[in-house]
């Protein structure tokens, strides 16, 4: 009867000492139980209440897109939101925009009196042949340079308008703001977006024939201006 009872005996040690570890585990598990049931009200509070009170009573609104801290704003109330992007005036480069504006001027200027009777794609063509002619070797690098050269001389002047002896006034409001807009859009492509010139960097009116045209590719014709681009190789 003795190894039976030694037996017994060993098993009830052996329950007594798991009935501890069980005792351990069940009290973590509640412990933990009560953490989250104590916990969890505080936090669903705090995402949904609209005001919180902070350092000496001073109320903030705080808007909880998500639990991540990342994500989460501080406003004072009625205060406005901060915008996206801040431009601050004191930083803009002043000479470079400056030269901007004059570049603009003198494009718009060119479309309106060489093209304010003809559509928008006309005069979207006669602005590209200005950027165009920026890009050839020997011709000035600036609008202004390019709309302008020669303007001085009796004969010589690239453009019609800058040596006709008629000052440059502008009457037609509209016309100018239409001119301004072109010429804005088509400096921002740099004229090389949806082009409709063809790379020209010539044209004329369809009702003068000029001599040079003859040695010139003609590539397109809108409205009564027909445009050309030198033959391959060669920079006029």
């Amino acid at each position: 009867m003795e190894l039976p009872l030694a037996k017994t005996f060993g098993l009830v040690r052996l329950l007594g000492r798991n009935d501890r570890i069980l005792r351990v585990g069940f009290g973590g598990a509640l412990l933990y139980a009560l953490t989250i049931a104590i916990v969890s009200p505080v936090v669903t509070s705090a995402a949904t209440a609209p005001t919180a009170q902070m350092g000496g009573g001073k109320a903030v609104v705080m808007r909880l897109a998500s639990l991540r801290p990342t994500l989460s704003t501080l406003e004072a109330p009625g205060s406005k939101p901060l915008p996206v992007t801040v431009v601050r005036a004191d930083v803009v480069n002043r000479p470079a925009y400056q030269a901007y504006l004059r570049e603009k001027d003198c494009l718009a200027t060119a479309i309106y009196f060489e093209a304010r009777g003809e559509t928008a794609k006309g005069q979207k063509a006669v602005a590209e042949v200005v950027l165009a002619r920026t890009r050839v070797p020997g011709r000035p690098k600036t609008v202004c340079g390019v709309v302008y050269e020669g303007s001085k001389r009796r004969t010589g002047c690239q453009f019609s308008f800058t040596c006709d002896g008629i000052a440059d006034r502008v009457v037609n409001k509209d016309a100018w703001r239409q001119a301004a807009r072109i010429a804005a859009n088509v400096m921002r492509t740099g004229g090389r977006v949806n082009a409709v010139a063809g790379g020209a960097t010539f044209y004329h009116a369809d009702y003068v024939s000029p001599g040079w045209a003859s040695r010139m590719v003609k590539v397109a014709e809108i409205g009564t201006h027909i445009f050309y681009r030198p033959q391959r190789g060669r920079n006029l």
